[in-house]
């Protein structure tokens, strides 16, 4: 272990009352300028404001301690990037902050709290981010107890080399309550992460062309969202490929489990997902290609609806999900937030007409939903992707809309060299609706069993 620098010999009080900002950034410049090691948090609750971590410093937080955030949001300076979205400038403000740092980590069996009860649930007052890297390399996030974030927990942006492991998230006070968040980023490796939170547990983003996202193993973490689980895009004006899911457990996604959306003219490509086990989710799997420009979810710096860009070869196997009676209930975010319902189930792909989805693999998946859905209690007319440049009727099919689904099961729309092979489908409650719907799809093999 490298030079050790103590937060309480510098003046730490770690009361719980006390604001220990200076002393811990005190320690961290020191520990910067002596050449890098470890600044320890030992023995007390810790209350602290805006921390910049710095070049070969590794913040260390011991199981005696925890990390609280100051709730006087003055603790916070500017000077921390901000958020991508550019109807979210409320989560500009950050609690942990890197830019431009080498060899950095956040590290040990502790806690860090944000402390989002004392922050607003939304609106214009800020609401501090719990870690925020940009443009660094060799990350190491590990071992942590990362609870209560203000705003998302993590936001990694345009950084490379970055290890997230043996984390347990819980982010279930506030809206925005992500867990692991890439935007930009390349060779990240994600591993036995358990993610509680009120939307996205991780998300891979791209954001700019000139930062594409590639070579993400995600492996051996367990989810629990009120919103996805994991979800590939939405912001997609650069490229996302490499992507491997393997061996993890979904239990309690009131939305999507797998959700991967190439809607703001980038490409996604290259993703495998195998060997997942999903319990009361209530889309396994949406896959969407189209393009928007909405105040809400589009990225900063887009400001014209761009074309839509493409994507190719996308494989999920090996996949077991089940619904509990629990499914039959209409699931909200907070009070009035609807995120599904029976009606509002299923495997979903769709795109535009003249821009196809190519080759995409659905193999070994066994679903068990609970059906009980009347045919003539959802909307008749089940609206198109379109393309958005041009003229388009008021409702179309996007990421959010329709919220209600046509069939039972499955439905599948605009696939080029489309593959479905060892697919079983069984619904607890007999479904009036189709069961599945293959439309305008080049298909290479079709192996649905229904029971």
């Amino acid at each position: 272990m490298g030079d050790v620098f103590d937060v309480k010999k510098y003046g730490a009080k770690g009361d719980g009352v006390t604001v220990d900002t200076k002393a811990i950034q005190k320690a961290i410049d020191d520990c910067f300028e002596a050449g890098g090691g470890y600044v320890v948090l030992a023995g007390g609750t810790f209350v602290s404001g805006t921390i910049f971590l710095k070049s070969n410093v590794y913040l260390q937080v011991n199981p005696s301690a925890m990390l609280l955030a100051n709730p006087d949001i003055s603790d916070y300076p500017d000077g921390t990037h901000y958020n991508r979205y550019i109807n979210e400038k409320d989560m500009d403000k950050c609690f942990i902050y890197a830019e431009d740092a080498t060899n950095i980590g956040v590290i040990g069996q502790g806690e860090i709290n944000g402390n989002a009860e004392s922050f607003p649930n939304e609106g214009s007052i800020y609401r501090p981010m719990m870690m925020r890297f940009l443009r660094c390399k060799n990350i190491y996030v590990k071992g942590l107890r990362l609870y209560n974030s203000a705003a998302w927990t993590t936001a990694f942006l345009d950084s490379e080399n970055i290890w997230c492991e043996d984390l347990d998230i819980c982010n279930d006070k506030k809206y925005n309550g992500d867990g692991l968040d890439y935007d930009g980023c390349k060779n990240v490796f994600v591993s036995n992460c358990k993610i509680l939170g009120t939307d996205d547990n991780l998300c891979l983003q791209a954001s700019s062309k000139d930062y594409p996202v590639k070579n993400v193993h995600i492996t051996n973490c367990h989810f629990t969202s009120i919103c996805a689980g994991i979800r590939i895009g939405l912001k997609s004006v650069g490229d996302i490929s490499n992507v491997t899911i393997h061996n993890c457990t979904f239990e309690n996604v009131w939305r999507e489990g797998i959700k991967i959306e190439c809607t703001e003219g980038g490409s996604i490509t290259d993703i495998v997902a195998q060997g997942l086990v999903m319990r009361n989710v209530t889309r396994p799997i949406f896959i969407i290609l189209n393009n928007r420009l909405d105040i809400i979810g589009s990225s900063i710096g887009l400001d014209e609806i761009p074309e839509i860009g493409t994507m190719e070869r996308i494989t999920l196997s090996d996949i077991i999900v089940t619904d509990g009676d629990e499914m039959y209930n209409t699931h909200y975010r907070f009070t009035d937030d609807i995120m599904g319902c029976p009606s509002f189930n299923g495997i979903r792909v769709d795109a535009c007409d003249s821009y196809p989805i190519r080759d995409l693999t659905m193999k070994n998946i066994t679903y068990t939903f609970v059906g009980g859905v009347k045919k003539e209690d959802i909307p008749a007319e089940y609206p198109k992707v379109w393309d958005m440049r041009y003229d388009h009727p008021e409702k179309v099919s996007e990421n959010y809309y329709p919220t209600w689904s046509r069939t039972t099961f499955m439905d599948v729309r605009n696939v080029e060299r489309l593959t479905l092979d060892g697919l079983k489908f069984h619904a607890m409650k007999e479904d009036t609706r189709d069961s599945y719907i293959i439309e305008n799809c080049k298909t290479f093999k079709e192996d649905i069993t229904e029971y």
